[in-house]
């Protein structure tokens, strides 16, 4: 018999990539997990994953089963939910992409705790493939994240905005309106090491032969901010990112974009939960006046 937390160790090691990553996940051992996946295996009576010494790869039997997990997993999250939500409508399971800013999601948050009385707010920050996971599992009823449009669920545009480059006021470099990608051969430089268009902005340096100098690496974006205003080094980030004692300034060629927005359930919920959701939709497209919306 299929076990609920069998489930759960498949999914962490198909969203991770990795036992050791997995069992960090789910708070485990991994000798806990691999066992864990071996009777999983031997109760469907065939081989999920085929492991080297550096990846894990999904057998076909593993692929085709995916769907199936996130759907039986999906199935016992919507239960936990309706029964929590029981006298308490006013449950918010909302999923939050790390490298939105702080006080964007501050901003809507303070408001619509005082439109709402008594509103109880579960929060799960994570990557773009994070939240995409629990929102396929049922974990999450609706997220602020990158709108594409392979995404599968009701999407709600908020804006767009492009990456820029975040140093220091005091750096000689910040009385430039635009800078060209030679200018920081050498320069001390911060990544961010959850940035979506990373592997992008790699090539980019490399294409134009330029190599900064790593001096930190962080999934932190606001203490990556903090340390570009302490004159640390520079980094990309995108444009609504904003600190005191840190310039924003664009640069030749570097266009990347992305578009921000909320990304909806679309599996059904029950009246109370769906109303709730409409609510927060609505009220969070009213309640960002600095951003631009799409038509």
């Amino acid at each position: 018999m299929i076990e609920n937390y069998q489930l759960r160790y498949f999914l962490a090691i198909v969203e991770t990539g990795s036992f050791t990553k997995a069992a960090k996940r789910v708070f485990v051992t991994q000798p806990t997990l691999s066992a864990g996946i071996k009777k999983l295996e031997g109760d469907l009576g065939s081989k999920l994953f085929d492991r080297t010494s550096k990846r894990v790869f999904l057998t076909e039997s593993g692929t085709r089963f995916v769907p199936h997990a996130k759907s039986i997993l999906y199935q016992l999250n919507l239960a936990e939910a309706d029964i929590k939500t029981t006298g308490k409508p006013h449950l918010l399971r909302l999923g939050v992409l790390m490298t939105v800013p702080t006080t964007i999601i501050q901003s809507i948050l303070t408001a619509f705790n005082r439109e709402v009385s008594g509103l109880v707010t579960e929060l799960f920050e994570g990557t773009e493939q994070e939240i995409q996971n629990r929102l396929d599992e049922g974990k999450i009823d609706i997220a602020i994240t990158i709108i594409k449009p392979t995404s599968k669920q009701d999407k709600i545009s908020l804006y767009k905005e492009g990456y820029s480059i975040a140093i220091a006021e005091h750096h000689p470099l910040s009385q430039k309106d635009t800078a060209h990608p030679v200018d920081f051969a050498g320069e001390a430089t911060i990544v961010r090491s959850r940035c979506e268009i990373l592997s992008e902005t790699s090539r980019f340096f490399t294409d134009h032969n330029v190599r900064p100098r790593l001096v930190f690496n962080t999934a932190q974006d606001e203490r990556a901010l903090a340390m570009v205003a302490a004159g640390v080094g520079f980094t990309t980030m995108p444009d609504h990112y904003e600190m005191g004692g840190v310039k924003r300034l664009k640069m030749v060629g570097y266009d990347f974009q992305r578009e921000i927005g909320l990304l909806r359930t679309s599996y059904q919920l029950s009246k109370e939960r769906s109303s709730l959701l409409d609510q927060f939709i609505n009220f969070t497209k009213s309640h960002l006046p600095e951003i631009t919306y799409i038509s």
